[in-house]
């Protein structure tokens, strides 16, 4: 069945850097488009970053040029590299798969991030 496990969150200081993996499993991960959504403490989901099958990205405003997305198809894993966090980057990060018919049919259980000082 269908896996996704989220990785690499943890408490980092303003201004520091962290990198999230979310570990595929049960589909053909290099044919999906994977997207990373992130929930900060008493607010609603909000869309962070999505990679296509082939090598496109796209990032919400609120983090490009500090957050990239990228995958290891041999590995079946994908990356939120962050950088220059700060505390509103706070949330619980979700990896989801994009289905069929554009929804995020599959979502890890998520990792949190904590920036603070």
């Amino acid at each position: 069945q269908v896996q996704l496990v989220e990785s690499g969150g943890g408490l980092v200081q303003p201004g520091g850097s962290l990198r999230l993996s979310c570990a595929a499993s049960g589909f053909h991960f290099s044919q999906y488009y994977m997207n990373w959504v992130r929930q900060a403490p008493g607010k609603g989901l909000e869309w962070v970053s999505g990679i296509s099958g082939g090598p496109f990205t796209y990032v919400a405003d609120s983090v490009k040029g500090r957050f990239t997305f990228s995958r290891d198809i041999a590995k079946n894993i994908c990356y939120l590299q962050m950088h220059s966090l700060k505390p509103e980057d706070t949330a619980v990060y979700y990896c989801a798969r994009v289905g069929t018919y554009n929804e995020m049919d599959y979502w890890g259980k998520g990792t949190l991030v904590t920036v603070s000082s």
